[in-house]
């Protein structure tokens, strides 16, 4: 390594060359990595109302379809807006009214079925089903959406699942940019505060800059990666890696008065760093690696890619920040000045002399904070995650107040299922409460609606090779107790006649989701707390220690959604899982910084002075670390409009926060009270003699 060390020193140009050149192929795989904005399609695919969906697709081609509601206008106008929408490219078909019957029909007499499905209660409203091309892509979907929605007048809505998509889309290509500009400027702005020369934090954010590249090009080899991870990851990349430059370049200082010269100093700092570096990133990597264990593979994605983020920043500050620094050192000693940083010294004095009510008070927090943050209530629509002014949004508002449709389920079961069976189960199905409208069928084929009146399209949405689809209008929301119950009470009918067919639509994949997350909870912020556990234990080779470590950040994340719970706040259904596993592997480092330097300065001092030491030390680390992830989460807060990135960024950065004060309030105070219990629990801890006998 020292060899490696030592070329990279003395030849900074040429790294620094190959660097950029490496940056060629990151901007174009970035560039060419698909972004996912359906956050349903990460369900596992055995799930049942995942294999409905795919049904739809793929046989009765309803999966994407979109609804256009037109409020107060004349047929005529509305079979105008159908014939436009009908000539957008990717657009297969659009079923209205005029599909069966003339539209000088007057509606009072068209027949009960067709009144039920095309016209408002008060028949101020009517709409209409767009149905797309099946050979159409993801992204040309989006195209096609976007095209419709330039249709539309103010009376005009349109709403579905693929238009909450291309909504989601259209907010995270315009914002991303702004807010990540606003985040890194936050982060220059806190790291030229905290450090000795205004050009250091450019220094470091051209390093980061390159591993967040390096990071988001490699995507590519993914297929896709989800809006969340895209909008996220960046930011989060340059937070929870900022460390590591600051560790190389405050290394880097003090190996140059021993050295002859910068080469030689520069080559021994990144030895010493190295083995550093790599152990305080396994923490991160490991928070990050609990995701991926996720049936929900949103998890794989965010966890992955971020794992990958963080190894590249490792990557990166070892090999290519020496370069960068040496080149530019005479510049940035050229543009020194004195660091800002808060003097901790009168608060550690003060918790050092009341160490034990600081102990005391972090044991009384534990019970508490632990079972408010089990209130936190969480939402699982898409509608929730984002603003109520989007066109998608409007639509389904709409939906709701003039058709009473506050979610579709679909029925898919066996057309050889006998013709009573068929009819029982529809009449059961509408007893049910909350139930608007059953279609199927043997209701559109019959006296009422003769079926030569009937086009082929209106017919092949019920039956397809050999199955037959059922449409439920309910009432109900989805990830409500009420639609729970619903879809519960719809199983075991439609079970009963079939015990093969397939239950889905909006609010039965919206159940899938909340039953998966519920059991991905509990298993990733078990599975990052017993990684992180044994991570510790075998570096300071102690049984206590993690204990304590992790029990503190454990206390910080608990405290954190306790104050959501608070405050009446409603979280994503991914907020509290990732902030499990990230803020538990991001922050846990400063309780190990914190801890590592207790232990050197026990050579030298009984516990109290020691604790005081190591406090004083450390505190300005962890001080400009939290600053700098708040800062860069908090820039995405303050701009982001889409509610499931601004609520995770809004806990992210409130964590980072919470984290330092615990260490600094509450860990510091326990380790000094428990340092006999540690040093009998810890192999290799100082067993000063002063320290053992001194009272804490």
């Amino acid at each position: 390594m020292r060899k490696i060390a030592l070329w990279e020193a003395r030849h900074p140009k040429k790294v620094l060359l190959l660097a950029l050149l490496l940056c060629i192929p990151a901007f174009i795989g970035f560039v060419c990595t698909r972004v996912n904005y359906d956050i349903l399609s990460y369900l596992p695919d055995d799930l049942p109302s995942v294999q409905g969906e795919l049904v739809l697709d793929q046989t009765f081609h309803t999966a994407g379809i979109s609804i256009v509601v037109v409020e107060n206008a004349p047929a005529k106008e509305t079979a105008a807006l159908k014939d436009r929408i009908e000539q957008v490219d990717g657009v297969g078909n659009v079923i209205w009214v005029d599909s069966i019957a003339d539209i000088t029909v007057p509606r009072e007499i068209l027949p009960d079925l067709i009144q039920k499905i095309f016209y408002s209660r008060d028949g101020n409203a009517t709409m209409m089903m767009v149905q797309y091309d099946p050979e159409y892509s993801a992204d040309d979907l989006m195209i096609t959406i976007d095209e419709i929605k330039d249709l539309l007048a103010e009376n005009q809505f349109i709403s579905g699942l693929s238009v909450i998509v291309a909504d989601t889309k259209m907010m995270a290509d315009e914002q991303a940019p702004i807010y990540i500009a606003i985040a890194v400027t936050l982060a220059l702005l806190i790291m030229a505060v905290t450090m000795e020369s205004w050009l250091q934090p450019l220094v470091i954010l051209a390093a980061l800059g390159l591993a967040v590249l390096y990071n988001m090009g490699t995507n590519f080899f993914m297929g896709s990666i989800s809006f969340i991870t895209q909008c996220v990851a960046a930011v989060l990349q340059l937070g929870v890696t900022m460390d590591y430059s600051i560790f190389l370049i405050d290394r880097y200082h003090e190996e140059r008065g021993q050295h002859d010269t910068r080469e030689e100093a520069m080559a021994s700092a990144v030895v010493k760093s190295f083995t550093a570096l790599t152990g305080s990133s396994l923490t991160t990597v490991f928070g990050f690696g609990a995701l991926c264990f996720m049936r929900l593979k949103l998890g794989f994605d965010i966890g992955f890619v971020m794992a990958k983020g963080v190894a590249f920043g490792v990557l990166t500050v070892i090999f290519v920040l020496p370069a960068i620094l040496l080149l530019m050192e005479n510049l940035m000693d050229r543009y020194r000045h004195k660091s800002y940083i808060p003097n901790f010294t009168p608060a550690n004095r003060f918790i050092a002399k009341h160490k034990r009510v600081f102990a005391l008070l972090f044991l009384l927090l534990l019970v508490p904070a632990y079972l408010t943050q089990t209130g936190l209530q969480k939402y699982y629509s898409m509608d929730r995650a984002l603003p109520d002014d989007l066109p998608s949004i409007s639509g389904l508002h709409r939906m709701k107040e003039d058709f009473n449709m506050a979610s579709t389920q679909f029925v898919i079961f066996d057309d050889s299922l006998p013709q009573q069976d068929v009819v029982a189960m529809e009449k059961a199905i509408s007893k049910l409460d909350g139930i608007s409208l059953v279609l199927a069928y043997d209701q559109m084929i019959g006296p009422a609606i003769p079926g030569e009146i009937l086009p082929d399209e209106i017919l092949a949405l019920c039956k397809q090779e050999g199955l037959q689809l059922m449409m439920v209008n309910s009432e109900y929301s989805p990830a409500t107790p009420e639609m729970t119950e619903q879809l519960h009470q719809m199983e075991d009918i439609i079970y009963a006649c079939d015990p093969n067919a397939l239950l889905t639509g909006e609010g039965a994949v919206t159940q899938g989701l909340i039953d998966t997350t519920d059991r991905d909870f509990r298993v990733t912020a078990g599975l990052s707390i017993i990684t992180i556990f044994i991570l510790i234990a075998i570096v300071f080779k102690s049984l206590s220690i993690p204990v304590i470590l992790v029990l503190s950040i454990e206390l910080a994340i608990w405290i954190n959604l306790s104050i959501s719970v608070l405050m009446g706040k409603v979280a994503s259904f991914v907020d509290s899982t990732v902030i499990n596993c990230v803020q538990l592997g991001a922050t846990v480092d400063y309780a190990i910084l914190l801890t590592t330097r207790f232990q050197e300065e026990l050579q030298f001092h009984d516990r109290n002075d020691a604790i005081f030491r190591a406090a004083e030390t450390t505190m300005r680390s962890v001080f400009q670390s939290a600053a700098v992830f708040f800062m860069a989460t908090f820039g995405v807060y303050l701009t982001c409009d889409i509610y499931i990135v601004k609520g995770m960024c809004a806990l992210l950065a409130r964590g980072a926060i919470i984290s330092e004060l615990v260490i600094m309030l509450f860990l510091a105070p326990v380790l000094c009270l428990l340092e006999r219990v540690i040093a009998k629990t810890t192999k290799n801890w100082p067993q000063r003699e002063e320290a053992q006998n001194a009272l804490p």
